[in-house]
């Protein structure tokens, strides 16, 4: 038809109708989007779309993509170039800005546009190729920034102010955890929860965490009075219909204890009071950190199972495991007691033991970034030391996962990863603070009082066996008190005051493990 009526033309149609039809149909039915879409991204008014600082982005192209769309609506940022690892992309455009590749050429690409700042858009990357390009971008004298999450990004949910400052947990990252929700709100939800230690590092979050889960009362004791109250006002805010109660206690207290168990009926104990600090805890506080952690322990402990608690979870740590310092031996004490009354029926004790976390008080994070916004120098005891990290809300979630799987006498060992070296860790902290090794320096000061190069989740002589979590396994120990061990011990903790030399003498006696030479 469209043949005819060009070669045989019509009466009154000219045969430019037959082009100029569709190009004005189209013209009139997506101008109007075409405009309002022109107008969204700031494509109308070229200025506008340069306002603000430019900026790399570092990342692979979906993420990257929805990032540049949304800082193109903002006069904060305009993008400039986007680096990739995928070789096969260099010399692409995306969304028209130019694709450049290998991440090595970051400073190249910075210096060439005049940048001084990168947006890190990696969030389904693995931490060593996201520690990768952080430290090349900072080496490259760029402020480094990250985005939130890969479902954020994905979801239209990423705005500009969620773009933030790498920390240290975005190096460290590591996979979310899976829960057993079903399981946790069985363990929690409804019941009355006590947490003791609930003002520190891991006891408040154990309280954020069980919170969400609707317990019918969560009960928080602690000796500390100002822990206690932040944590409660805080809760406050974020959990207002939560039916709570603080108690200021010691769990060495065995009276103000039964009180507290009495008035509460608690059907499951977290147990996270403890004294942690391996230096302070190691001469003259030795005899206190046996009387919190072990002391402490079995009193509480007790207390739970005359009150007919259903389930009791002691949080230990991977300094009992060979322990050479006073604090690793006490808690190592703290779980062959909490084995040693597991009846069977009655009581189900659990122990979960894990390395440390991120940001909790007394860590070297914090430390750290003290040190750094004094301008140094950076205090490391030594260039060989490693630890285990991972973050509090993990540590937490595994401890209450943990808790929903035991049966009583187990200890849970969490999977920390791999182990981090503390001076890789304190450059890391320098780069991200805007800082090169030059400006802020690194000084070794010595392996303090009971502290090893590394640390271990399982003694030489355990082994382990898997759960149906993949981020748990269970220590096997043959390590059971007799009834006359047990009954020494009791007699020996019962005393009041024992000076350092007389602790550690018994530690030797009562946890095998425990390296008497490295403790001196």
């Amino acid at each position: 038809m469209t043949a005819v009526i060009l070669f045989f033309r019509l009466p009154n149609i000219p045969r430019s109708v037959l082009v100029m039809y569709p190009v004005l149909l189209a013209a009139i039915m997506g101008g109007s989007r075409f405009a309002y879409r022109s107008w969204k991204e700031h494509r109308l008014y070229g200025p506008t779309r340069l306002s603000g600082q430019p900026v790399l982005l570092i990342g692979s192209d979906e993420a990257v993509d929805s990032l540049i769309r949304e800082l193109r609506r903002s006069d904060v940022w305009y993008p400039v170039a986007v680096i990739e690892s995928d070789s096969t992309q260099s010399g692409r455009r995306l969304q028209g800005l130019p694709i450049f590749s290998p991440i090595e050429r970051i400073g190249d690409v910075a210096g060439r546009f005049g940048v001084r700042h990168a947006i890190i858009a990696m969030p389904d990357m693995t931490s060593d190729k996201r520690r990768r390009a952080t430290k090349l971008a900072a080496a490259a004298g760029l402020t480094v920034m990250t985005v939130p999450s890969y479902d954020d990004l994905l979801s239209g949910r990423l705005s500009v102010s969620s773009i933030r400052k790498v920390e240290l947990e975005d190096l460290l990252g590591r996979e979310s955890v899976r829960l057993d929700e079903d399981g946790l709100h069985g363990l929690v939800a409804g019941r009355v929860v006590l947490v003791s230690g609930a003002g520190g590092s891991i006891g408040s979050e154990l309280c954020r965490q069980i919170a969400r889960f609707e317990p019918a009362r969560l009960a928080l004791v602690d000796s500390a009075e100002f822990a206690l109250y932040t944590i409660d006002q805080e809760l406050a805010g974020a959990f207002p219909a939560l039916a709570r109660q603080c108690w200021a206690a010691d769990v060495r207290d065995s009276g103000r204890l039964a009180e507290i168990f009495a008035n509460e009926q608690p059907a499951v104990v977290f147990h996270a009071a403890a004294y942690k600090h391996v230096p302070l805890m190691e001469e003259v506080n030795a005899w206190q950190a046996v009387r919190v952690n072990a002391h402490g322990t079995l009193t509480i402990a007790r207390a739970a199972q005359r009150a007919g608690v259903e389930k009791f979870v002691m949080i230990s740590t991977d300094k009992a495991v060979n322990p050479t310092n006073v604090m690793g031996a006490s808690k190592r004490l703290a779980e062959r007691l909490c084995r040693a009354i597991q009846g069977a029926g009655g009581t189900k004790f659990v122990t979960v033991r894990f390395g440390n976390v991120l940001g909790s008080n007394g860590s070297v994070i914090p430390k750290f970034r003290e040190q750094i916004a004094r301008g140094g120098p950076v205090t490391v005891t030594h260039p060989d030391i490693v630890r285990y990290f991972m973050t509090i809300p993990e540590a937490v979630q595994l401890v209450m996962q943990a808790g929903c799987m035991g049966q009583g006498g187990e200890i849970f060992v969490l999977d920390m990863g791999e182990p981090v070296k503390i001076v890789d860790l304190a450059r890391d902290m320098i780069r991200l603070s805007g800082f090169s090794d030059e400006e802020i320096r690194i000084e070794f000061t010595g392996l303090r009082p009971g502290e090893k190069l590394y640390e271990e989740l399982l003694a030489n002589d355990e082994t382990s066996l898997p759960t149906p979590h993949p981020k748990l396994r269970i220590a096997c120990l043959t390590d059971a008190l007799t009834a006359e061990e047990q009954a020494e011990l009791l007699a020996w903790l019962d005393c009041e005051v024992r000076p350092s030399a007389a602790v550690k003498s018994g530690l030797r006696r009562f946890v095998p493990e425990y390296y008497a030479e490295a403790a001196g």
